[in-house]
């Protein structure tokens, strides 16, 4: 899809005209993107100008064009716009300046679907974010922060042994929130996190940072190990994000499935 809503004369040249393309990525951090496109920001044009800002592994590529001619201006931010798209590959989330909750809550609004989150680590975080935007009472129906074991079990009903077994933070005990909120809320989809947020609760199996996650859409649940680095607000805000990106995939038919992890 190409961004055409930025085409106008500048104000410092009305002679000039301006166009935008943004792309949105997910899974890089900074030095990692700044690495990737070092040959490809050497080689813009002077009159195309870009701007990378990561954070939590979410990254906005933003290109701005300033030139005279109209539609060679359009065709060159065209074909820069899909090199980008191409570099990149499977880890676009968005094609536009578009957040992850925004992404997420067109894919389910277009398909008539309803989303509903189980949250342990994340406190609730993925429900906040995913409200932010305007509509998303037409998708989202609920969450239930599960911090406590008794809350999983009563509330959610994942089987007590399977904690026991594996912990909480672990793929059955993730894969049964995700399914457990779905029908608890009767939602279509569903998004499970679980893990240790820090700064403390790590061990050297589970360290900090480590954290569960589980998607589901119709029958289907798919379920991952993801091992952040930051602080306590960085690994929440990572985590949301990875929740909502995999669902994201699931509903495009794009998710690649992680290998297996040994979560005993």
């Amino acid at each position: 899809m190409v961004n055409k809503k930025q085409n106008s004369k500048t104000s410092a040249d009305p002679d000039k005209h301006t166009e935008t393309r943004h792309v949105v990525i997910y899974g890089y951090t900074k030095q990692e993107i700044n690495k990737i496109l070092k040959h490809f920001a050497a080689h813009l044009p002077e009159y195309v100008k870009i701007s990378i800002d990561t954070s939590n592994l979410v990254t906005k590529i933003t290109l701005t064009g300033v030139d005279s001619g109209v539609e060679l201006l359009r065709f060159n931010m065209n074909r820069y716009h899909s090199t980008l798209n191409m570099i990149f590959s499977q880890d676009v989330v968005a094609m536009e300046d578009k957040t992850i909750a925004q992404t997420l809550g067109e894919l389910l609004h277009e398909r008539e679907l309803t989303v509903s989150c189980a949250e342990s680590c994340t406190g609730g975080n993925l429900a906040h974010r995913i409200v932010q935007v305007p509509g998303s009472s037409s998708y989202f129906l609920g969450s239930v922060v599960s911090y406590a074991n008794d809350v999983k079990t009563n509330v959610l009903k994942v089987p007590k042994e399977e904690i026991s077994r594996h912990g909480a933070v672990s793929k059955t005990v993730v894969e049964a929130m995700a399914k457990g909120v779905a029908k608890l809320m009767r939602t279509d989809c569903a998004i499970a996190t679980s893990g240790i947020a820090g700064p403390d609760g790590g061990t050297s199996l589970k360290p900090v940072g480590t954290v569960w996650f589980a998607a589901k859409y119709g029958d289907t649940v798919v379920s991952e190990c993801i091992h952040f680095k930051g602080d306590r607000n960085t690994v929440i805000e990572s985590a949301t994000n990875h929740g909502m990106v995999m669902l994201i995939n699931l509903l495009k038919n794009c998710y690649v499935m992680q290998e297996d992890v040994n979560d005993d």
